[in-house]
């Protein structure tokens, strides 16, 4: 009988299960257990688990659950400019960095952050670091695949300018064009088009001062370029329309305020340990909460950014400290116990301080696939050097970030 030469082996490929002994349903039911700070790990295990966690279904699983975790995320940038970003686990209370940024990117400074999409961390906008060149480059982080990607540039270069995340929609406005041109201009990142879009102009050009999303609209408030007066205008999405505010909300504050569970609140004092609540039947600003536990006034203990953490308020300094204070409790309560409901959770960041900070943003991503709210806050300057414990941008992001 004649053999048949070069015929293709006619085998089954068999693919070998995900834990030996275990269906892979079941297998998967063990896997999105795992915490995420080991997630890193299981990457490296095999193709078929770094396949497996790279999926959106693998962390929707883990939504669907109640497995979500809430990470703080640090973006710094050293002395030559170089950008890179690490992640804190609350829980665990420890860091991991992240991949690092890619060298296409412009080393650059004031360099706008968001969460889009679940599990996309994005850097975008800023200036060189000679302060000539504006820049509209955007990359993201994708937490399924731990790895940067590039994304559209803006439509306009900017610098100093805001942003806020409304209804998975990155919204950018203001901010200096070129040289010492400031901007009315807006423009919206649609991650789902991926492509962005001019929004209506702001009636005021200024200087941004900070800005907040309260119940669905973002407010701006900056320095009217000219007369130098503080203004404030609010943005709708829903009519892409600007309107001038004037009432306490805005006026009352001149520093960053955080919306938690339809509450607007603000620091009452350098240090965070004071917290104000805007009472909006009065249209003024009240003392909610003082925990008597007063740090100091050096300029590392000043606090930089309120953001919200697994429900409760949490406040950031810029040596790397953080106080989380729940604000759910009866107003009796925070009277007469507020040291009882203020909790310290993290001292200095050792490992981040070793190395000289020329910049540092703090961003807070809430993994829980839930609406996303970015806050820029305001800029801290060292006058004679630069010091590692010295925080000069922070910005927070509440919403999904792709546990």
């Amino acid at each position: 009988m004649r053999m048949r030469e070069n015929t293709p082996r006619e085998t089954t490929r068999v693919q070998p299960p995900l834990l030996s002994g275990l269906p892979d349903d079941l297998a998967i039911a063990c896997l999105i257990r795992v915490p995420r700070i080991e997630h890193r790990k299981l990457h490296l295990v095999c193709k078929r688990w770094h396949r497996l966690l790279s999926e959106d279904f693998f962390y929707s699983l883990r939504k669907s659950l109640g497995m979500a975790e809430e990470w703080l995320y640090v973006i710094k940038a050293d002395r030559a400019g170089r950008i890179s970003v690490h992640a804190f686990d609350p829980i665990y209370q420890l860091w991991q960095p992240l991949p690092p940024v890619p060298g296409d990117f412009p080393e650059a400074m004031w360099v706008g952050s968001a969460v889009l999409s679940g599990c996309h961390l994005y850097l975008f906008g800023g200036v060189d670091l000679e302060g000539s060149r504006s820049i509209r480059r955007v990359i993201f982080y994708n937490v399924c695949t731990n790895k940067w990607h590039r994304a559209p540039d803006m439509l306009q270069k900017r610098n100093l300018f805001r942003s806020c995340v409304i209804n998975n929609c990155l919204f950018v406005a203001g901010g200096e064009l070129e040289g010492i041109q400031m901007t009315r201009s807006a423009e919206v990142y649609d991650p789902s088009q991926n492509r962005w879009s001019f929004i209506s102009e702001m009636r005021t050009s200024m200087v941004p001062l900070f800005g907040f999303v309260h119940n669905g609209t973002w407010f701006f408030k900056g320095n009217e370029i000219g007369s130098g007066n503080s203004m404030c205008e609010a943005y709708s999405p829903e009519t892409d329309t600007w309107t001038p505010v004037t009432n306490g909300m805005v006026n009352g504050r001149g520093n960053d305020c955080i919306s938690l569970n339809g509450q607007l609140y603000a620091l009452g004092c350098p240090d965070g340990c004071k917290l104000t609540v805007y009472d909006r039947a009065t249209d003024s600003w009240k003392k909610l909460i003082d925990s008597k536990l007063h740090v100091d006034k050096f300029p590392s203990l000043v606090a930089v950014a309120p953001v919200s953490l697994n429900g409760k308020l949490c406040i950031i300094r810029h040596n790397m400290s953080i106080s989380l204070v729940d604000v759910s409790s009866p107003n009796q309560q925070l009277e007469s116990n507020p040291q009882d409901l203020w909790e310290n959770i993290a001292g200095k960041a050792q490992h981040i301080r070793r190395s000289l900070v020329r910049k540092l943003w703090s961003t807070i991503a809430r993994r829980d696939f839930s609406k996303v709210a970015l806050f820029a806050v305001r800029c801290y300057k060292p006058e004679n050097k630069i010091s590692p414990d010295n925080i000069s941008y922070a910005a927070k992001e509440t919403g999904l970030f792709g546990n």
